[in-house]
């Protein structure tokens, strides 16, 4: 049976399909249902009978106060140092204990550190700055503590799903067991170790705002926030707040075409589904 008769081809226009469920919008057809929801919270935000709140067109200004006066590009920059430091160890720690999965006797350890992603910070601070000195290496490894442990928790399941006939095909084509590690486990999970890098990421920059507030020695954006938060500065407050979601975006579009060029062929997988 012919799908829609709204045009000469038998399907609906562009815009229609937006209401359809389980359909596949265009480029454009995505773009105007994206300007019409930012359009709408636009008008949502300044209809709002609150007027403590900031404006959009305050916000607008205390950004650029902020940027030319206050110092918020190096804070910025020494927010993107932290988290690109975190992100480093993260991977090497996690990404080590995921792959050694595969001999039986570090499960139990890998099993036990997955476990500490229900601690929260707080508690961790006073240990690891005995463990650091404090300063800018103990926001690192709070950071790396808090992202880690979810990271390892993914990856080890990852690395644990792997069906044995994947294993078993290497040995029946004569590699050996490094070979096999190295093909199956490493080289076969890149993707997914990209995606969870992606997530873990995120989180960490969602964190980055406490991490700061924490240890505050070396400022941040994370410290900034919270300084203008402390005299109620809601207009300079919400305008690092929206810097916040722009450069978590950036980072996560990067994270996204970063892992479209490692893994073509994850990204051939999805479109073929």
């Amino acid at each position: 049976m012919p799908e829609a008769k709204a045009t000469k081809t038998g399907r609906p226009p562009g815009i229609a399909l937006a209401f359809l469920p389980n359909r596949v919008l265009s480029r454009t057809t995505a773009a105007i249902v994206i300007a019409f929801w930012v359009v709408a919270t636009l008008i949502l935000w300044v209809a709002l009978p609150w007027k403590t709140l900031p404006t959009p067109l305050e916000i607008w200004r205390a950004l650029g106060t902020m940027w030319w006066t206050r110092g918020l590009g190096p804070e910025l920059f020494t927010t993107l140092k932290l988290i690109a430091s975190a992100t480093f160890f993260t991977v090497v720690v996690s990404l080590s204990l995921s792959y050694v999965t595969v001999l039986p006797f570090f499960r139990p350890l890998v099993e036990g550190v997955s476990k500490l992603r229900f601690l929260g910070l707080t508690g961790l601070v006073f240990p690891f700055t005995l463990m650091t000195g404090g300063g800018y290496a103990l926001k690192v490894v709070l950071l790396t503590f808090g992202m880690a442990t979810f990271f390892v928790t993914a990856m080890a399941q990852n690395v644990a799903e792997i069906p044995r006939s994947e294993f078993d095909h290497m040995r029946v084509l004569g590699a050996g067991e490094v070979r096999i590690v190295w093909e199956v486990v490493v080289r076969g999970t890149l993707d997914k170790a990209v995606d969870c890098l992606r997530q873990n990421v995120a989180m960490g920059w969602a964190m980055i705002t406490m991490v700061e507030g924490i240890s505050r020695a070396e400022g941040g954006i994370g410290a900034l926030i919270l300084d203008e938060n402390k005299h109620f500065l809601l207009a300079e407050v919400y305008a690092l707040l929206l810097v916040i979601l722009v450069v978590g975006l950036a980072m996560d579009y990067a994270m996204g075409v970063l892992g479209n060029v490692l893994c073509p062929h994850a990204r051939l997988g999805r479109i073929a589904r």
